[in-house]
């Protein structure tokens, strides 16, 4: 574990390095899926999920940083932050996730891989969407004894889900239900679905609501002209 040395107030911290955030759109789509799933999946849990914001792991050295592309925290308040300091949370990252490419390898699996475990993140996984060096596309490691060692089968028991590789992005399931966590879009789709189901009985009410109210009128316009009946010419069964 890395020795954390008393902060000093003066210090500043950037929020940004003007980098791109992913390498190809390949990478980006597979950062912002695994984003946007993990921080729907961890809604409503003290827990939050980061994605290519500066981790800094020692105090009074700004220059001591990474920009995980996906990291999850538990233990913490939810909601974003401009930058994540370990010394101010008192949490480090519990799982890791490098969308790795030829031109990372060795940095992701070389310096990231040391600075990780010797932080003790619990969890770390590399995915390599267009399988430039890991033929499988994922790999992943796990902490054990202070160590890294390679995770046999693609599931975090952290977030209890089963990862699955499909084309270029990575998926999630379940591993009580094996329910499939939806991407953003699919989301996307299913609220868009939801509404439109909505609106649809919304205006079934409405014809219901209004046939219903044509009724009621040309009940009381027959009971008018009946009235008006009986007042001319008397009652019907006379």
């Amino acid at each position: 574990m890395v020795a954390i040395a008393s902060p000093q107030s003066d210090i500043f911290y950037p929020t940004g390095d003007g980098e791109p955030v992913a390498e190809t759109y390949a990478h980006f789509c597979a950062i912002v899926a695994i984003f946007e799933v993990l921080r729907q999946y961890l809604s409503g849990q003290q827990a939050t999920v980061f994605a290519n914001q500066f981790l800094y792991y020692v105090p009074n050295f700004p220059k001591l940083r990474v920009a995980p592309d996906v990291m999850v925290i538990f233990g913490v308040e939810p909601g974003g932050r401009d930058s994540y300091k370990i010394w101010v949370e008192g949490k480090v990252p519990a799982i890791i996730f490098e969308i790795t490419s030829a031109g990372t390898r060795r940095q992701d699996f070389e310096e990231k891989r040391a600075l990780y475990e010797g932080l003790g993140v619990s969890e770390y996984w590399l995915f390599d969407p267009r399988g430039e060096w890991i033929p499988e596309k994922l790999r992943g490691f796990r902490l054990q004894n202070e160590s890294y060692t390679v995770i046999s089968e693609p599931h975090s028991e952290l977030l209890q889900l089963d990862f699955v590789v499909e084309d270029e992005l990575l998926r999630f399931c379940r591993r009580d239900t094996g329910e499939k966590l939806p991407l953003p879009a699919e989301l996307t789709a299913a609220l868009q679905h939801a509404e439109l189901q909505r609106q649809q009985s919304e205006t079934a009410r409405q014809q219901a609501e209004t046939a219903r109210q044509q009724a009621e009128n040309a009940r009381q316009t027959a009971e008018a002209e009946l009235d008006r009946y009986r007042k001319k010419f008397g009652a019907l069964d006379s």
